[in-house]
């Protein structure tokens, strides 16, 4: 039986476990972190839990079609809550635009904002139905091998839709800023500004206005805990609390991984016959000799990576007032931001910030009478961070907050737990503390992205969000199936 090694537990190393175990290869997954899940982990205290990483539930098909694949559904292992709205805009003092689950309340907001907008928007969203479809029944399944992946008489079609930004179609025919941001904010989860995202992304908004925003009753970890079963049912072998030290080969193979026990500090060894790494693609090939890696320092230093994120997991104790589950305070320049974080990197002066709220919608994740909430304000990857700044911006948010909801919370705060760019490179060596890998611009789309395959090692895969299809949870969860029809062609070959 064929050995595999797949270093990482985060969502796409979940995912080529649970294929390749169901296959019935010898599948051991090593992870760094005591927990799995990868930036999916959780802080539970005091009665408080946190979803430390994703927190938006999209696309629900995509999931549904990983669990079909083991005969399963995900009703198996959570309960899952459509959102109503899916979230919430605050533009100014108590000015806010909710989305409502229903598209004919959408259509109906869009039209009092901007009278004549919803006929923009219903085509809008036809044409991004078109594309989801393209995108994940067509596209994102594809290795990223070669250019020849995309041509098709779908693509050929959306062409134009590839030269054309998000930002240039939707400001052509939208008046109102606040619509405006509206349509281009789902824009954020790919990484990118909308004035550099291909036309052919606004899938996002289908996903997100028709397919609708969920929770998962209990927090994103129970999904973790979804694949960590299906995984282990299959004979999947889990260590924890293992870091790798170095990818060995011998004659152009790799013939396994030496690690050591963060716990007790003893190394180890063990051999392999293919091995799949879904750690940090930058990280991934340190463990290599520069002679095998496919990229140099100088490639990663000219990427343009997504942005960053400074976190913050907060206890109130009492219930909040005029916010939703997902709650986005976008009263400051979007263009500003951006700015600082693909153009000039720095610190934003005045950022906008995203709060989430689920004990809103689920009381299991706060006393009764409480409130968790989490807190994120996009930052750019490779910044200095300090306690001192992680605090001023604290004190920042939570002031404005405070205005635009019209209620006092600073007296309310229980405790406050923060995480940045040196947490994401402590924890996760995430290449310059990014949080959301690559960004999605049209340069660094499908086979323009890192290949999945190292170039000098035939039994060496990369996958992840740095690497096909790209950022997100269903795009993690699609790059373990890729990269597992790649594993039994190769070794099939091999």
């Amino acid at each position: 039986m064929k050995r595999i090694a797949i270093i990482g537990g985060g969502f796409s190393g979940l995912s080529a476990a649970c294929y390749l175990a169901r296959d019935g290869y010898d599948v051991t997954l090593y992870e760094k972190n005591s927990t799995l899940g990868g930036r999916a982990r959780v802080i539970e205290r005091d009665g408080f839990t946190f979803d430390m990483g994703p927190t938006f539930y999209w696309m629900p098909d995509i999931f549904e079609k990983f669990f079909a694949d083991f005969g399963k559904s995900a009703s198996d292992y959570y309960r899952l809550i459509r959102l109503n709205p899916g979230y919430e805009i605050y533009f100014d003092s108590l000015d806010s635009v909710k989305i409502s689950s229903k598209l004919e309340e959408i259509y109906a907001v869009f039209e009092q904002i901007e009278p004549g907008s919803s006929r923009f928007l219903k085509s809008y969203l036809k044409r991004a139905e078109y594309n989801y479809r393209v995108a994940i029944d067509k596209v994102m399944e594809r290795p990223g091998k070669s250019p020849l992946e995309l041509i098709m008489p779908e693509t050929i079609m959306s062409l134009s839709q590839f030269i054309t930004s998000i930002s240039a179609s939707v400001r052509a025919n939208i008046k109102s800023e606040k619509l405006r941001q509206v349509l281009e904010f789902p824009v954020l989860f790919l990484g990118a500004k909308p004035s550099r995202t291909p036309l052919f992304y606004c899938f996002m908004n289908y996903a997100d206005m028709v397919l609708g925003t969920w929770h998962i009753e209990g927090g994103m970890f129970k999904l973790v805990e979804a694949m960590e079963s299906i995984a282990k049912s299959y004979g999947a072998k889990i260590i924890t609390d293992c870091h790798i030290d170095k990818i060995v080969t011998k004659n152009s193979k790799v013939t396994g991984v030496n690690f050591t026990n963060r716990k007790d500090g003893v190394t180890s060894s063990a051999d392999a016959d293919f091995v799949i790494t879904s750690a940090d693609y930058h990280f991934s090939e340190t463990l290599l000799d520069e002679s095998e890696r496919n990229y140099s320092e100088k490639y990663w230093q000219g990427r343009v990576f997504a942005p960053s994120a400074l976190l913050y997991y907060v206890a109130f104790n009492k219930k909040l007032d005029n916010i939703s589950h997902h709650t986005l305070f976008f009263d400051s320049s979007f263009t500003e931001h951006a700015e600082t974080i693909y153009d000039s990197p720095r610190w934003p002066d005045k950022p906008l910030f995203y709060g989430s709220f689920p004990s809103i919608t689920d009381h299991t994740l706060a006393p009764e009478g409480k409130e968790c909430g989490i807190f994120l304000i996009p930052i750019a990857s490779g910044i200095k961070d300090t306690p001192e700044l992680r605090e001023n911006y604290f004190l920042q948010i939570i002031s404005r907050m405070e205005r635009l909801t019209n209620q006092e919370i600073s007296n309310h705060i229980i405790f406050k737990e923060s995480y940045s760019l040196k947490n994401f490179t402590e924890d996760y060596h995430a290449y310059k503390g990014n949080a959301y890998g690559l960004s999605n611009i049209l340069m660094q789309t499908a086979f323009l992205k890192p290949k999945m395959e190292n170039r000098h090692l035939d039994n060496l895969l990369y996958v992840g969000q740095l690497t096909v299809p790209g950022p997100g949870v269903p795009p993690a969860i699609i790059s373990g199936k890729i990269a597992r029809g790649l594993t039994i062609k190769k070794l099939k070959n091999g």
